[in-house]
C-alpha cells in the first residue's frame, strides 16, 4: 500500500453495554432506594440542593452506587473523576488530588472523586485521602459491597456519611427491563423484540436484586433471539433464551466477606431456635454458593457442644459422624449427612450450661491467682512428698457408699465455687438432679 493512500475505513466501535446506556440521567429515572431517595429523604435533599459531602455508598452490586455519584456531580456542576481501587495506588491518589486542587483554585469548581471498590484499598492508601477530604479539596464518594465498619479505616469513616443501598425488588427490576426494551434511543427498542411479563419476572428473579445483572441477561437474550436461524424482527424472548443467557442464578456470597458471616449466623440461630426449615435453607444457601462443606460441618460440631451440650449428649457424636460421612462421600451425596445433622440439632433440647461454665472457668483462670493443687489431690511417689503431706486425707470414691465422697477439688481461693449449672431440659434434667443431691450432701457434711 502506498504511504499516501487514505487509510481504510474502520468499523464503528461497539456500543457500550445496555446497563451503561440505560443508566438514569436524572433523579426521576432512578428506581428503588426510597429510604434514601424518596421525597424529603436525606440523600435526595442533598442531590437536589447540590449539598456536597463525602460519603460511603454501601450495597450489593447493581443497586445504583455509581449512578448516584454521577447524578450528584451533574446536579452540583462538579467535576467527576472515577478512580479504581483495583488499578490505582498512592501515587495516583496524589496526582488526582493535585489536579483537583488546581481546578478548585482556577475555576472554583469542586471535584467528586468516585472510588469504586474502596474496600480494596489498604490502610495506607485510605489514609492518603484524609487531608484532602479534611480540606475539601475533593468530595470523596466511595462505593463498596463490604461492610465499611470492617473495611474502611475509622479515621476516613468518621469524615464520611454512610448510606446503605438495598437490593432492588423484583418489581423495580421489572420496570427497568420494560423501559430498556421500549427505549429506542438508548435501549433495545430498535430491535423490535418483546417479552411477556412472566419472562421479565424470571429475569428479575435470576438477577437477585442486581439491576446490572438483569440488564446483561436481557441484552444477551435479545442477541440470542435475534441471531437465531429464521428469526424475524419483532420476535419474543423465550424463557429458554433467558435461562441460556443467565446460565446460573448468581447468588450473593463472598466466603471471606460479611455475607459469609451473615449466612453462618442465620444457620446457627435457626438451629438454636429449633427451626429445621430455616436451618436447611441457610445450609443449602451456603452450599449452593460454594462454601466449603467442611467449614459447615465444623460449625455443626461446635453447635452440638455450645448450644446442645449435655441436654442431648448424642448430638456431638452425630455431628462428628456427619462430618466423617461428608469427608467419605463428598459432594453431593455427603451434603445429605450435613442436612440430617442440621435437622437433628435443630430439634434437640438445648443447653448452653457447659459453655457458660467453661467461660466462667476461663475467666477465673485469667483473672485470679493460680492457686496450688490441694495436697490431698496430689500423688506421693516419693517418701519426701509423703512426708510433706501429699495425698494425705484423700478419699477413694470407689470405697465409699454410692461412690460419693466429700472432699474439695478446687484451690483454696476458689473453695465452694460453682461453675456448672445444668438446665432442666433433655438428658441434663437427670444430671441436674444428681448434681443437686451431691451438692446438698456435701453442704450438710461441710463444717460451718
Amino acid at each position: 500500500m502506498d504511504l499516501f493512500d487514505p487509510p481504510a475505513p474502520r468499523n464503528p466501535p461497539p456500543p457500550p453495554p445496555l446497563a451503561d446506556r440505560i443508566r438514569p440521567r436524572n433523579l426521576g429515572e432512578v428506581v428503588g432506594q426510597e429510604h434514601l431517595l424518596g421525597p424529603g429523604k436525606v440523600l435526595r435533599r442533598a442531590l437536589e440542593e447540590g449539598s456536597l459531602h463525602s460519603m460511603i455508598l454501601w450495597g450489593p452490586p447493581g443497586t445504583g452506587k455509581t449512578t448516584l455519584a454521577r447524578l450528584m456531580a451533574e446536579v452540583a456542576g462538579a467535576r467527576f473523576v472515577t478512580f479504581s481501587a483495583v488499578l490505582s495506588g498512592v501515587k495516583e491518589i496524589r496526582q488526582v488530588t493535585a489536579e483537583a486542587e488546581i481546578e478548585r483554585q482556577r475555576a472554583g469548581r469542586r471535584t467528586i472523586l468516585f472510588v469504586d471498590e474502596i474496600h480494596r484499598f489498604n490502610r495506607a492508601q485510605q489514609d492518603a485521602f484524609l487531608p484532602h477530604v479534611e480540606k475539601g479539596t475533593i468530595v470523596l464518594v466511595g462505593a463498596t459491597t463490604e461492610n465499611p465498619s470492617f473495611e474502611v479505616n475509622s479515621a476516613l469513616l468518621s469524615r464520611c456519611r454512610v448510606y446503605v443501598l438495598n437490593p432492588l425488588g423484583e418489581d423495580d427490576i421489572g420496570g427497568i427491563l420494560e423501559r430498556a426494551l421500549g427505549d429506542r434511543e438508548r435501549g433495545l427498542g430498535q430491535s423490535g423484540v418483546a417479552a411477556e411479563p412472566e419472562v421479565l419476572r424470571l429475569i428479575a428473579r435470576l438477577a437477585n436484586g442486581d439491576a446490572r445483572s438483569a440488564l446483561n441477561i436481557l441484552e444477551l437474550a435479545v442477541t440470542l433471539e435475534s441471531s437465531r436461524p429464521g428469526a424475524s424482527p419483532g420476535g419474543r424472548i423465550t424463557e429458554a433464551a433467558i435461562q441460556e443467557a443467565a446460565q446460573r442464578k448468581a447468588v450473593l456470597y463472598d466466603k471471606s466477606g460479611e455475607e459469609h458471616y451473615n449466612l453462618i449466623s442465620a444457620l446457627h440461630k435457626s438451629l438454636r431456635d429449633g427451626d429445621p426449615d430455616g436451618a436447611l435453607y441457610w445450609l443449602g444457601r451456603m452450599l449452593d454458593s460454594g462454601e466449603d462443606p467442611l467449614f459447615i460441618a465444623r460449625r455443626l460440631v461446635r453447635f452440638a457442644s455450645e448450644d446442645v451440650g449435655n441436654a442431648d449428649p448424642q448430638a456431638l457424636g452425630l455431628a462428628l459422624d456427619a462430618k466423617d460421612a461428608y469427608h467419605f462421600l463428598g459432594t453431593p451425596e455427603g451434603e445429605l449427612a450435613l442436612a440430617q445433622a442440621a435437622c437433628y440439632l435443630a430439634l434437640c433440647p438445648k443447653s448452653n450450661a457447659v459453655y457458660l461454665a467453661y467461660t466462667e472457668v476461663r475467666a477465673d483462670i485469667r483473672d485470679k491467682p493460680a492457686g496450688p493443687v490441694p495436697l490431698h489431690l496430689r500423688n506421693a511417689p516419693t517418701g519426701l512428698m509423703a512426708n510433706l503431706g501429699y495425698g494425705q486425707g484423700y478419699q477413694y470414691a470407689h470405697d465409699a457408699p454410692d461412690a460419693q465422697v466429700d472432699q474439695e477439688h478446687l484451690p483454696e481461693a476458689l473453695r465452694g465455687r460453682i461453675y456448672y449449672r445444668p438446665t432442666e431440659r433433655g438428658a441434663e434434667k437427670e444430671m441436674a438432679a444428681r448434681l443437686s443431691e451431691w451438692r446438698e450432701r456435701r453442704a450438710r457434711r461441710s463444717p460451718r
